[in-house]
């Protein structure tokens, strides 16, 4: 009888949520991407060890290309938002920023 591979499911998960995560300034995707990929590395190896003893293999692939992806996006939404918060002069200018923009009506 075949066993579903651990964290198969957890796998999946994480890399959805790396790659919504990216929207929250990348910090949390970036921890459910490596979360993932880390996961679906270990998953990997265990399913090549014994291939006829394991199901589930799709969910670690799926969720190790998501997990890359989102890991990616919240990267450069990080450093993206880092580039913003640096050039606009600190927390205060970016907030400066913000208010011009508001009251000017864009």
């Amino acid at each position: 009888m075949k066993e579903k591979l651990p964290n198969s499911t957890l796998i999946l998960v994480f890399g959805i949520l790396s790659i919504i995560g990216c929207c929250c300034y990348g910090l949390f995707g970036i921890v459910f991407g490596i979360l993932a990929i880390v996961l679906a590395n270990k998953a990997k190896e265990l399913y090549y060890a014994n291939p006829e003893l394991y199901t589930g293999y799709e969910n670690v692939k799926t969720g190790r290309i998501l997990g890359i992806i989102g890991l990616v996006l919240s990267a450069l939404s990080f450093i993206s938002g880092i580039i913003a918060l640096i050039s606009a002069g600190g927390i205060e200018g970016l907030m400066e920023m913000q208010r011009e923009i508001y009251s000017s009506g864009l």
